[in-house]
This record gives C-alpha cells, sequence and structure tokens, in this order.
C-alpha cells in the first residue's frame, strides 16, 4: 500500500501529465452582449466580492491544489507569494492527512509564512470529524474552509474510502459544529440542481460546483490504477457551465455559489461570474506556471520566474476581466451576474433538454 504521501505526489505528477479532461467546460458555448452604450469607466469597475461573510477584493482565487507531502512545499511557497503579491484568496490542497497522522504540516504552514495578511481556505474531506476540520482552519488561521466532495475519486482511487453512506450525516454534524464559513466544493464532477437543493436545505450556503472540463480526479485515478475498463470514466461528471446553470435555477439569494473547474483565463472568468458565481477558481492553469517540485531549488531563479510569469498571467486575467465588464456596462460582480448571455451548441441543447424536463 503507497502511503498517503506517494499518493499526494502522484496526484501532482498525473495532474500535468493529463492536462485538462477531455471533456469541455462549456464556456466556448456562452457569448456576450455588447453594451454600446456602456457607461461604465475601466477607472470605476470595481472587482470585490462577497460571499459566506467575507468581502474579498477580487473574485479570482487560487483553488485547492496540492500539499499533505513534504516534497510540495516549495508548490505551496510559491502559491502563497502569487495570492500575496495579487491579492488573491487561495485554497490549499486537502489537510486530512495532517490533521490524521500530523504529516507533512511543513507544506501547509509555509501558506501563511509567504501570505501573513492573505485571505486563506482550508480543506478536508467531507468524512473529517468536526475536530479535524478545526484544526484544519487553526493551522493556517483560516478565514473560511471547503469541504470537498470526491465520490468520484474516492471509488477509483485503489486506496480510496468507500463509505459514502456517511457523508450526508456527517455533513450535517460538520454544519453544527464548525465555527467558520464552510464551502461545500465539488472536485471536478459538477452538481446537478437537486443535490444544490438538498445542501441548500440542510443549510449550506455557499457552494462550488466545481465543474468538469479541469482537472479530472476520476482521470487521475484511473490512471494511476492502470484499470483500462474504469478508464471509460475519465471525463466524467457534469460540465462547469451546466452546473452553474443548475445552481441558477434552484439557489436562493442567500446562497452564493462559487465556479471552478476548467477557468483558464479572464474570458472564462467573466462568463463563470456572469452565469452567477461571486467567485471563480483556478488551479490546473497556474500549477502548469510553476515550476515542478522535483529539482526545484528554494530561492532559485527558476522558483522566482515562475513566481513572476504566474502573477502576470493573474494580472492579465484581471485586466481582461475588467475590460469585459466595461464592454457589458457592468461596474460591479453584481452587475455583471446580471447582463445578458447567448447559449449555443451543446449547452444550448442542454438547456433546451431541462426545460423540457420542467415543462
Amino acid at each position: 500500500m503507497k502511503t498517503r504521501e506517494q499518493r499526494k505526489l502522484e496526484h501532482l505528477h498525473y495532474a500535468l501529465t493529463l492536462g485538462d479532461s477531455k471533456q469541455s467546460a462549456g464556456f466556448e458555448d456562452v457569448r456576450f452582449l455588447h453594451d454600446c452604450l456602456s457607461a461604465v469607466n475601466p477607472d470605476r469597475v470595481d472587482l470585490r466580492t462577497r460571499f459566506a461573510g467575507l468581502t474579498l477584493s477580487s473574485p479570482l482565487f487560487i483553488d485547492a491544489l496540492t500539499g499533505g507531502a513534504d516534497a510540495v512545499t516549495t508548490i505551496n511557497k510559491q502559491l502563497a507569494r502569487v495570492a500575496a503579491r495579487t491579492g488573491i484568496a487561495m485554497a490549499v490542497g486537502s489537510q486530512y492527512g495532517a490533521v490524521r497522522d500530523r504529516s507533512s504540516q511543513k507544506s501547509f504552514a509555509v501558506v501563511r509564512e509567504e501570505n501573513p495578511d492573505g485571505v486563506v481556505f482550508a480543506n478536508v474531506s467531507a468524512l473529517a470529524t468536526p475536530a479535524e476540520v478545526q484544526q484544519a482552519v487553526h493551522m493556517l488561521a483560516a478565514a473560511a474552509v471547503e469541504i470537498h466532495l470526491n465520490v468520484a475519486q474516492e471509488l477509483f482511487m485503489p486506496e480510496g474510502d468507500h463509505d459514502f453512506a456517511a457523508l450526508w450525516t456527517n455533513l450535517q454534524r460538520l454544519r453544527e459544529q464548525v465555527t467558520v464559513p464552510i464551502i461545500i466544493k465539488e472536485t471536478g464532477c459538477g452538481m446537478a440542481a437537486a443535490q444544490i437543493q438538498k445542501l441548500q436545505a440542510a443549510g449550506f450556503n455557499c457552494l462550488n460546483v466545481a465543474g468538469a472540463g479541469g482537472t479530472s480526479f476520476a482521470a487521475i485515478e484511473t490512471a494511476r490504477s492502470g484499470n483500462v475498463r474504469r478508464q471509460r470514466f475519465a471525463n466524467w461528471g457534469i460540465p462547469t457551465v451546466w452546473s452553474l446553470l443548475e445552481a441558477r435555477r434552484v439557489c436562493s439569494p442567500e446562497t452564493a455559489i462559487l465556479a471552478s473547474g476548467g477557468i483558464r483565463d479572464g474570458w472564462q472568468a467573466a462568463k463563470a461570474l456572469a452565469l452567477g458565481a461571486a467567485a471563480v477558481g483556478m488551479a490546473g492553469n497556474i500549477l502548469a506556471l510553476l515550476e515542478p517540485p522535483e529539482g526545484a531549488i528554494s530561492g532559485s531563479s527558476s522558483e522566482a520566474n515562475a513566481v513572476e510569469r504566474t502573477i502576470t498571467t493573474v494580472e492579465e486575467m484581471l485586466a481582461d476581466l475588467r475590460d469585459i465588464m466595461v464592454l457589458t456596462g457592468a461596474a460591479t460582480i453584481k452587475d455583471l451576474q446580471q447582463v445578458r448571455l447567448i447559449f449555443t451548441g451543446r449547452t444550448l441543447e442542454y438547456l433546451q433538454n431541462r426545460s423540457l424536463e420542467h415543462a
């Protein structure tokens, strides 16, 4: 049986080598309508966003990537530097091992060392105990915690936990006892309306739909297992755009929706926000820009170059987002969530099918 640290390193390896899912996130099917009478001056665009009792200066954040292995401490250090320099929030990878057996805690502690004043989200399994969640939060002085749902990953992982029947009861226990805001996050398979409604009714008011189209843990685990039959599930999941539309159909105004899964540039981020997201997370594209841990030397010029390259990419994404807001007449993120959109292709077919279901 492989150790947790070996597994985390394999996840990192396959995330880099496999790249994004072959299934599209759906953003090519979404178009903006130009506002020829826009009254929004570029210097008046306000990127602040609010959710789960938090106010962020930008709607972009670095979503959960890695951790739980000493060898990836360099990557988390780089991510924290990018977050600190750009002012965006950052979620760490799963801390489940770190709170269970106190392994590789340095790979998480480095985040606060490099970004002492930033907004950081903790991250643990939906099967964690309330005490373990609180440990994860304390480890990072986190503003919120991502509770990740990863049924597909666990199902296909050779070392996976298949106690899915316990998940719902434990989620309700976490809601009652955890003292920081909870973000319920899928891990690349998306959320459908029925499950969003169930979570909302149970009192969860911040959901990251994390749809298919980006890094696929189903693909990673089926590749790790070598099971050819199960590799047919590599593209399993609901595309991110469809997940956002599912959420928009049923969410109350009190529920905040976050988006991740295949968001790779400012245009896709803007579309996700226009589809109702309060903030959008990036993971795979950020990881690809950074120096892999193998052979990385702390303080090396290559490490510094990777951080600068990533900062430039984030700043360019924010610049594109501002330009799109001007061109659609949206001065704020709330304004952008109200702009008209045109749907084509598979997403239009999806909308037509879902309308027929509710006719």
